[in-house]
């Protein structure tokens, strides 16, 4: 029994909401990797990108909800998330437009861009806290759980009870059901065969006939949608705040890169090494290792290898190892 309770412990705190949290980073990092791949330039703007569709989510929640119109035990911001989505991709559109394009025209180099990025992550970031404000908002109705802890423990008598949020569960069906989409579309589609000639060979893919301003516009759809989606599951996983999507960025950058930039296959492996490494090392294991050692071996502290409020220079490390040892990631993507 208490190897059980021990495997529910470890469930509860490390395996289902590193899942959840792994997901959210490769639905961010998905976008970032489509940028590189396709624009060929580094978008530090992505995690304000998150925050603006996330807000725009919010809104339209708060508007439904003064309504009172609801989806049932299922959150309202699932409602509210096409039209932040469209949102988003009319900010991105009208970026690019107004920012971007005349970069792309006069053929700077990606370093330039890189920088651009940053000054409009900037002014993004202001656009969001001038509208929503600074301060942590929360915007979950419907039901919490999917199984509760005191359930778990009254189905099973174990001594620990296995909780399963709703926004969790969701986390992971959106996630596949997105990346399925993409994937089909890439692969499947005349626009997503054009998308990955342009990335590949952008000088064949012109001779070939491929609009690039079609292709750009694309991109920028695609990002504008996983962007708003991965922010929104985050926000309805913990809460939204505009400056912890500023600190995404991190631990978004890391799992494209660790998997390899340019690759969408690297991104979604990328997202879960990198969420489960920051939960099992941030976890304190000394619950765990209560079941499954004998009485004088019990550990007397919390066996914590590092604070949670580090939990984003684990990122760092290991995008530092990454980019010191393999720069192309484990999918072999295209260098940093």
């Amino acid at each position: 029994m208490d190897f059980l309770n021990a495997i529910v412990a470890l469930s509860n705190f490390v395996l289902v909401p590193a899942i959840a949290y792994g997901s959210q980073l490769a639905l961010g990092a998905l976008g970032v990797t489509l940028i590189y791949g396709i624009l060929r330039f580094s978008n530090f703007a992505h995690g304000d990108t998150m925050a603006f569709g996330t807000m725009a989510v919010i809104l339209v929640t708060w508007l439904f909800q003064s309504m009172g119109i609801s989806f049932g035990p299922l959150p309202t911001a699932l409602l509210a998330l096409p039209f932040g989505i469209m949102g988003c991709m009319a900010l991105l559109l009208i970026t690019d437009r107004v920012v971007y394009r005349f970069y792309r025209e006069q053929k700077a180099k990606p370093v330039i861009l890189v920088i651009v990025s940053m000054g409009v992550m900037f002014i993004m970031n202001g656009l969001v806290r001038f509208i929503i404000g600074p301060d942590e908002q929360r915007f979950a109705d419907g039901e919490r759980f999917i199984v509760s802890a005191r359930t778990f423990k009254q189905m099973t008598g174990l001594r620990e009870g296995l909780a399963i949020k709703s926004s969790q569960g969701i986390t992971v069906v959106v996630a596949v059901i997105a990346v399925v989409l993409l994937f089909w579309f890439l692969n499947r589609t005349r626009t997503g065969k054009s998308m990955r000639a342009y990335s590949d060979n952008e000088d064949l893919a012109l001779l070939s006939g491929i609009n690039p301003e079609r292709v750009v516009i694309y991109t920028w759809l695609i990002v504008a949608a996983l962007a708003t989606v991965a922010g929104t599951l985050y926000g309805l996983d913990k809460s939204f705040k505009p400056f912890v999507y500023f600190q995404l960025l991190l631990p978004i950058f890391a799992s494209a890169i660790v998997g390899g930039l340019g690759s969408p296959l690297g991104a979604i492996a990328g997202g879960f090494i990198i969420a489960f490494s920051e939960v099992t090392i941030t976890y304190a294991w000394k619950k765990v290792l209560v079941y499954l050692m004998p009485d004088s071996l019990e550990p007397s502290g919390l066996v914590q290898l590092l604070s949670t409020d580090y939990k984003f220079a684990v990122s760092f490390v290991i995008l530092l190892i990454v980019l010191l040892f393999r720069p192309t990631g484990l999918f072999r993507g295209k260098s940093v």
